[in-house]
């Protein structure tokens, strides 16, 4: 899947911790709608593009556009309003916070409108949007199969579980692309299932889907296209087909 005008593009990004190049001239488009597979051996550079578009990190040169506006320099917390999401290799989530808590934090920077006096007062305006919000968090619970854990503290919960929360905090508010860091991990067939659904709704909505995975069977599954990243550069890019039968691939990661 290609596009004139993609969600996501990468031109020349390098990265370099001293004399080492962890990104070296990466170049890369993703559409609205396409779920792309981001694979490679440990230390091929996939976490350090996620920090870089995520802006965690900043690239030593090149650039990243969101909807062909550059995001290059711009502040995690401003891309992420932006509508660039993601999840985390290792879970990131509020411990003391129930699953619900959790998963309403992400609307909260929009506000409820009306400021400290609207919440002395209770205005009708602010009481309509707060139930909007516990709302849209209760759906999306729901198709993450979590309704019955809303109240538990996310500290307590087990990883697959923690992985489904972090999904649907990083999806409550639309995302307008979404990165997604080892997501299988440690989660139950079923799980895994589910989280192939939300997926694949993602997809049907125009979200711009980037995943790094190990596990090979959800990314050919998944994915529309999968880019292979070799010691910091594209190695390949192209089908699930086109990657399975490639012999480059085959002797660097596959094989």
């Amino acid at each position: 899947m290609t596009s004139e005008n993609p969600v996501l593009r990468l031109r020349g990004v390098t990265k370099r911790f001293g004399g080492v190049h962890a990104l070296r001239d990466v170049s890369l488009s993703v559409a609205a709608g396409e779920v792309c597979g981001l694979i490679g051996p440990n230390g091929a550079g996939k976490t350090t593009l996620f920090d870089i578009v995520s802006g965690v990190q900043a690239p030593t040169s090149g650039t990243v556009e969101l909807d062909g506006t550059s995001v290059t320099r711009e502040l995690p917390e401003v891309r992420a309003r932006r509508g660039i999401r993601r999840t985390f290799q290792r879970v990131q989530l509020y411990g003391h916070l129930s699953v619900e808590d959790n998963v309403l934090t992400a609307l909260e920077w929009r506000g409820g409108g009306g400021g400290l006096l609207a919440d002395v007062l209770g205005v009708p305006s602010r009481r309509s949007r707060e139930r909007a919000r516990r709302d849209r968090v209760a759906s999306v619970l729901a198709a993450c199969g979590l309704t019955e854990l809303r109240g538990t503290p996310a500290g307590s919960l087990p990883i697959g579980q923690a992985r489904l929360v972090e999904l649907a905090r990083a999806v409550v508010d639309e995302p307008r692309l979404l990165l997604l860091d080892e997501p299988t991990s440690g989660l139950s067939s079923g799980e895994a299932d589910r989280f192939a659904g939300q997926v694949a709704a993602l997809r049907d909505r125009g979200v711009a889907v980037v995943l790094v995975e190990h596990d090979m069977s959800f990314v050919m599954g998944q994915c529309d296209r999968v880019v292979v990243l070799d010691l910091g550069q594209v190695l390949a890019t192209g089908t699930p087909e086109e990657i399975q039968a490639h012999d480059a691939v085959r002797a660097a990661y596959l094989g």
